[in-house]
């Protein structure tokens, strides 16, 4: 692990400081201290800005709109963008320059990326990820909803749960079965299909704090065009995998920075409410405080190993376990030194259901009691703990594999789940 930034770094940091200096109203606080209403509209606004000045997808080649900047200034500009309290794009550019972007990048065809990056970047389409299924969460690869050529068109039958986001995209990345004969892994093919037809139908499902940013999304008939495959027909398994490397591309640098902003808000929580005095709350502070700097220096491993050219691979579970099983404790945490006044709920709740509330948002109580309940979900998206332990034992540790009773062709395979024998 290398704890030292590269001058070249320093010199881009700077470059950073003055576009948020030139962009940035004056008293700028963070987005967490704006209304729900201020904050989608300078999010808006915000990504506009991005876009104009070339700071959106800055990985990419230049040719297809990006800056193609160094691993280095990646990193830099996501510190920069989190310290201030300032998001790196809009709601679902995650999914769309993040993850399903640069897999267009390395397994799509040419037409595909003069086609979709430039939407992308635009805004023009908006993206959510279509691969879990109420039978296929953790075993991704046990996944059944069904996709047929006719003709010139994939036709699309089955359903996908948990979509972030699904209910303002206009385009899905998904995991199909394309060949029941093949086994569970292959056999799947990765298809890019447009959510504006009547064979697309969303419904939200409503999360224990109220909010509704997951849904269902059921295919009946849905169709997209024959060349909207990425990578090969019933090839799509390595497709998924590379994708979802990228979705933890810029966790290691931001993560660390956000619950360290968070712990700060905690600490005077307990001042406020006096609770610094009592022993029992002071050790399990200390507790907290410990984590976040195993946190920061799992990110400062994973950030050196980026430098060097090396894409997060399966010790990446580690830092996932250790954040979301972190982030359970240090909530229930704030709604015991909130105590009674964490049952009524007041103030501005989180914008969002994910990790810590925004940089910038006030130290009241609908703010800590949602961030609670929405830290009970962490443990389970983007990756059980349970299967991130499985990860890190078996690919990490070099542990034995558990025994599979799944093997040979999935359709037969179904058919004996089915028939129980």
């Amino acid at each position: 692990m290398d704890m030292r930034y590269p001058k070249e770094a320093e010199a881009y940091r700077e470059k950073v400081h003055a576009f948020l200096g030139e962009h940035l109203p004056p008293g700028w606080k963070g987005v967490g201290a704006l209304s729900h209403e201020d904050a989608a509209r300078f999010t808006a606004d915000w990504r506009t800005i991005l876009y104009e000045n070339g700071y959106l997808a800055v990985s990419w080649p230049k040719e297809y709109g990006g800056q193609a900047l160094s691993p280095v200034e990646q990193v830099v500009l996501a510190e920069e963008f989190a310290k201030a309290g300032v998001p790196a794009g809009g709601p679902n550019d995650i999914f769309g320059i993040q993850m399903v972007g640069n897999t267009i990048i390395q397994w799509g065809t040419e037409e595909q990326r003069r086609h979709f990056l430039p939407r992308i970047l635009s805004g023009a389409d908006v993206w959510c990820q279509g691969y879990s299924e109420p039978n296929a969460g953790s075993d991704l690869g046990n996944l059944g909803c069904r996709a047929r050529l006719d003709g010139d068109e994939w036709v699309i039958d089955g359903q996908k749960i948990w979509t972030s986001g699904g209910h303002v995209a206009n385009w899905i990345f998904v995991l199909t079965r394309t060949d029941p004969a093949a086994p569970k892994h292959r056999g799947i093919t990765f298809l890019l299909c447009p959510m504006d037809q009547s064979g697309v139908e969303v419904r939200p499902i409503r999360m224990i704090s109220g909010e509704s940013e997951f849904n269902e999304v059921f295919f009946t008939g849905a169709r997209t065009a024959r060349e909207n495959v990425v990578g090969e027909v019933n090839g799509g398994w390595a497709v998924a995998m590379t994708l979802l490397g990228y979705e933890r591309g810029e966790s290691a640098a931001v993560l660390p920075i956000r619950f360290r902003t968070e712990l700060d808000r905690l600490l005077a929580l307990a001042a406020q409410y006096g609770s610094t005095r009592d022993p029992v709350i002071r050790q399990r502070l200390a507790w907290c405080y410990s984590k976040v700097e195993i946190m920061r220096y799992l990110g400062m491993r994973a950030l050196t190993q980026f430098l060097r050219g090396r894409q997060p691979g399966p010790d990446a579970s580690i830092s996932k376990l250790n954040w979301s099983e972190y982030h359970r404790v240090v909530t229930e945490l704030a709604v015991d030194i909130t105590g009674l006044h964490g049952l009524v709920p007041f103030g501005r709740k989180p914008a969002s259901a994910f990790q810590a509330d925004d940089p910038g948002a006030p130290n009241d109580t609908a703010s800590w009691t949602t961030t609670f309940l929405n830290a009970r979900a962490g443990t389970i998206y983007a990756g059980t703990s349970q299967i991130q332990r499985n990860i890190i034992g078996e690919l990490v540790l070099g542990l034995p594999k558990e025994p599979k009773a799944d093997t040979g062709p999935w359709g037969e395979q179904q058919r004996t789940d089915a028939s129980g024998r």
